[in-house]
């Protein structure tokens, strides 16, 4: 199972401390929207997603047909096949993608300890 480019996206309180600190690291801007408080930041093959004031708890994102520069593929299993190849191993969902759709779409399920996990495909 292919699940594409890979982020830790961090639910923070301070999107310039945390920008700041993990610059430290190495990180660098790559994409975002400081303005509408979050960032992607990048070092290496390594992202990590900043968001502020957006979700409530740490996530693990996934997309389906990038890679880590977030440039489409040209081969990919579409999130619909994911989903259905998941629900078939008895994966519960907290949303799901409409089976009946095309291009991009997304689902969420969470661990066993309730962490996060997002499938979201934007091609």
């Amino acid at each position: 199972m292919e699940l594409g480019a890979f982020t830790m996206c961090l639910a923070v309180r301070d999107l310039q401390a945390s920008k700041a600190f993990y610059e430290r690291f190495g990180f660098r801007p790559v994409g975002g929207d400081e303005s509408k408080n979050w960032l992607v930041l990048k070092n290496g093959e390594h992202k990590i997603g900043l968001f502020q004031g957006m979700f409530e708890k740490n996530m693990l994102t996934f997309n389906p047909g990038w890679d880590q520069n977030a440039q489409t593929l040209t081969a990919y299993t579409d999130v619909r096949e994911l989903q259905r190849e998941l629900k078939a191993s008895g994966i519960a969902f907290s949303m799901e993608a409409d089976e009946h759709s095309t291009g991009p779409a997304y689902f969420m399920a969470e661990d066993p300890d309730g962490n996060p996990i997002l499938v979201d495909q934007h091609v």
